[in-house]
């Protein structure tokens, strides 16, 4: 078969770089396409073999798996099946997990740019939670909280967020119409900025 590769500007394909998980230090090692799920297995890119606690050098224990929900891709919710080492020191005894917050808080079910993506498409896009989760596909609950925790952190825990913020503007409209919701969102009127929603 020739080599149909265009020689100019392209590389090899590459599902990290294109799924974005280079930015949350992981590294695709294989992958399961359903008709209606993708999952993608990673691994931690950056070895974690040093005690935390006494600085010995760790030996590979075993390994977990660590399921985040993904940003979709063709609104096929994506999941990360990350394979996590657990190592014990050979000093002290510690037992300890690679680090995974690169790609996502701990204990938290949605990585990085799946919260991102959920929080673009509450504030830019008018998603309800509801197409949020499906997207994602996690229960409403777990995209709710997620979304509501780092909306909290992004923006209500920032004192700076009204800084510049010459006029504000308040606009209601119904979200959906047989159930009458409401969503409310204050703007800064001088940049395409929500500075509040709710």
């Amino acid at each position: 078969m020739p080599d149909a590769t265009p020689d100019a500007g392209f590389a090899c394909p590459d599902l990290t770089r294109f799924c974005r998980l280079d930015e949350l230090g992981l590294e695709v090692v294989g992958q399961r396409l359903d008709p209606d799920l993708a999952v993608l297995a990673c691994g931690v890119v950056e070895p974690d073999g040093w005690c935390r606690r006494c600085g010995c050098e760790g030996v590979a224990r075993d390994t977990v798996v660590r399921r985040l929900a993904h940003e979709p891709f063709g609104w096929r919710p994506t999941t990360l099946e990350v394979v996590v080492r657990r190592y014990r020191c050979t000093g002290c005894g510690h037992v300890w997990r690679q680090d995974t917050s690169k790609a996502a808080e701990p204990r938290a079910k949605l990585s990085r740019r799946g919260l991102r993506w959920a929080l673009e498409g509450l504030v830019v896009q008018h998603l309800t939670v509801a197409r949020v989760a499906e997207g994602l596909g996690v229960s409403w609950n777990t995209a709710n909280n997620a979304v509501l925790a780092e909306g909290k952190r992004l923006l209500i825990n920032d004192p700076t967020r009204f800084d510049g913020v010459k006029a504000i503007g308040v606009d209601e409209h119904v979200v959906r119409h047989e159930a009458l919701l409401v969503r409310m969102e204050v703007r800064d009127l001088h940049r395409p900025a929500v500075v509040a929603a709710g």
